[in-house]
């Protein structure tokens, strides 16, 4: 039985990813921060009591700010393969503690890189390792953007993406380890954070729709996004990890969406009209320098990794209405 340890499990797309490789026969831990409140509403349905015998699931207290607690991780449950996938990850919210993001999204990729190479040295035993990277990363890169694309980060989030994308490229140069760099375009779902703009959106329509609001607050409706299914994006995640050579792969639809577009859509979903008499602009949404649009050249992932995207983008905003409407019942 493989043993996979997934950073950032309590997230959207640990949560989805912890579903599939439990499908998959895997033994799989995650390692959660320890909050005076838990946060593991979206993996609730794959947790057992540990006492059962045949559990699979297994979660661990540490941090990507700590070094020693990745470590005893390693020793503790010798992973086959390791999803780093924990992250300061709101754009917006980086710009407002930039330091706070270098230290988890960056030095965090560095810490769990050095604990590899280390435990590997002492143990023989290799482990494959994915790194999340982001289309954040190509920022005001003219799209279409592909592996060759030259990045150019808009925010410190975006830096600090790029900084853990090199750390992925070069220690797998350096030191011949697995490493994969996952360049994952916008992939959303009802299990996005609810500060994320497509969550907000739809969220926010479904408690117009209910009576609870009156006006939905946004930023820039011109920013431009390639928007994927985030269930699918997680099977590409895995499909990395098992090819015979590490390399990095951009995952996305090929199409690109307007926010505004995906606002109306998300209306129409919800059986309003005029979405105008609902939305509001807020200045204090606005990022300092902004990405503009994002396109994903998937050509690589389809050729080598066999993956294409299957939920288009009408279908994606109508799940997440659908979604958040059952929500408020």
């Amino acid at each position: 039985m493989k043993k996979a340890l997934i950073t950032g499990i309590t997230g959207q797309d640990g949560s989805y990813l912890a579903e599939i490789l439990l499908d998959k026969g895997y033994e799989v831990h995650g390692i959660i921060r320890r909050s005076s409140t838990f946060n593991t509403s979206r993996i609730e349905h794959l947790y057992t009591d540990p006492h059962l015998n045949g559990k699979k699931l297994f979660l661990h207290y540490g941090d990507l700010g700590d070094a020693n607690s990745i470590r005893i991780a390693l020793l503790k449950i010798y992973p086959d393969e390791i999803y780093n996938l924990g992250a300061q990850s709101h754009v917006k919210v980086s710009f407002d503690i930039p330091e706070y993001t270098m230290n988890i999204t960056g030095l965090g990729t560095l810490r769990l890189l050095e604990a590899i190479k280390d435990f590997q040295a002492h143990t023989g035993k290799q482990i494959k390792f994915y790194q999340a990277s982001s289309s954040e990363m190509f920022g005001s890169a003219p799209a279409p953007q592909n592996e060759l694309t030259k990045f150019h980060p808009r925010s410190p989030y975006g830096c600090a993406k790029v900084f853990a994308h090199h750390l992925g490229v070069n220690y797998r140069e350096a030191y011949g380890m697995f490493i994969v760099n996952g360049i994952l375009f916008n992939h959303e779902s009802p299990r996005r954070g609810e500060t994320f703009v497509t969550r907000k959106i739809t969220r926010g329509i479904a408690r117009i729709k209910k009576g609870l609001d009156k006006h939905l607050y946004l930023g820039n409706l011109e920013a431009k996004r390639d928007w994927g299914y985030a269930p699918e994006y997680v099977e590409a995640m895995w499909l990395m990890l098992q090819q015979l050579e590490p390399d990095d792969y951009v995952i996305g639809t090929g199409e690109t969406h307007t926010v505004q577009t995906f606002l109306e859509t998300a209306f129409q979903h919800a059986g309003i009209q005029d979405w105008k008499d609902h939305v509001k602009i807020d200045p204090a949404y606005y990022r300092p320098s902004e990405v503009e649009n994002l396109i994903a050249d998937p050509t690589k992932a389809k050729q080598k990794l066999g993956w294409v995207p299957k939920t288009k983008f009408n279908e994606l905003v109508k799940i997440m209405v659908e979604a958040d409407l059952k929500e408020l019942g």
